[in-house]
């Protein structure tokens, strides 16, 4: 299967029904997805498969109503690396709304991810 800027569309818009069956059809076993954030400098690296997906489930309990807008995509000349540019919005369990800018860096395998690598803007507050 050839990876196309439409299939980055249609994985996002399985994150948007927060289907992981679907978004995980995408995903070989041996996947890698970095969260944003987390105690390393590169945020939080989850593993395998039921890793990835288990994260995934997390990040939907967490912010329930998380949704990926405002979308462009692109792919590698060969079709190995692409990107995606987005903007989360959604509230947390806590009550926090949540608006940031982000993007996916994306690598590929035989029409399927192999890499997931997810980047979100610094949002700071203002101090009065």
């Amino acid at each position: 299967m050839q990876i196309t800027a439409e299939t980055l569309k249609q994985i996002l818009e399985a994150f948007n029904r927060h289907d992981l069956d679907a978004i995980m059809a995408y995903f070989v076993e041996d996947c890698s997805f970095d969260f944003p954030r987390g105690p390393e400098y590169f945020g939080q690296r989850f593993e395998g498969k039921a890793r990835v997906r288990e994260a995934l489930a997390s990040r939907f309990k967490g912010i329930p109503d998380v949704h990926y807008g405002d979308d462009r995509h692109w792919i590698s000349a060969d079709g190995n690396k692409g990107i995606s540019e987005w903007t989360l919005t959604g509230t947390t369990t806590a009550g926090i709304p949540i608006k940031v800018r982000g993007s996916d860096h994306w690598e590929f395998r035989d029409g399927k991810v192999t890499r997931k690598d997810s980047y979100w803007k610094i949002v700071e507050q203002a101090t009065k």
